[in-house]
């Protein structure tokens, strides 16, 4: 008997990868739980290594995907938003998308014309306003220092 892999979804904001192996002994890995509880959010301990702080490029998706956009449209979006002074390389972003889906920051939503658009999920808006906080604290304390 070989092993078995799945995942088990709650909704679009947990889920429980499965790994079942050989002779009925199995064990369960919780990938990443985000759970709304009386709207406010607990998020794990590697969402929030990995996106807080964040980067200037997952910072810049995240903020344009609260609109569904593709790939191109973000990198246009953030050209326009910043006076052409950040261009994101396709490469550091399609490698960002990729991410940021898997990790349930973003999600695709359709194809149109052979372009992917995503929308940024619960998940990303909490990370989002999270840094947005961090980033206003930042600022604040700057102004106070002067």
């Amino acid at each position: 008997m070989s092993a078995t892999r799945g995942k088990l979804f709650f909704g679009s904001k947990f889920f429980i990868d499965i790994y079942i192996a050989p002779r009925y002994n199995f064990t369960i890995v919780v990938r990443y739980i985000a759970v709304k509880y009386k709207e406010v959010f607990i998020i794990d301990a590697h969402i929030k290594k990995v996106y807080v702080p964040m980067t200037e490029t997952g910072f810049y998706i995240l903020l344009c995907l609260q609109t569904p956009k593709h790939g191109y449209g973000i990198v246009q979006k953030v050209k326009e938003i910043t006076n052409g002074d950040i261009c994101l390389a396709p490469g550091t972003m399609y490698g960002s998308l990729s991410k940021m889906e898997k990790d349930g920051l973003i999600r695709f939503l359709r194809e149109e014309e052979k372009r992917k658009i995503y929308t940024i999920t619960d998940l990303g808006n909490e990370v989002l306003n999270i840094e947005m906080n961090r980033i206003e604290r930042l600022y604040k304390n700057m102004k106070e220092m002067k």
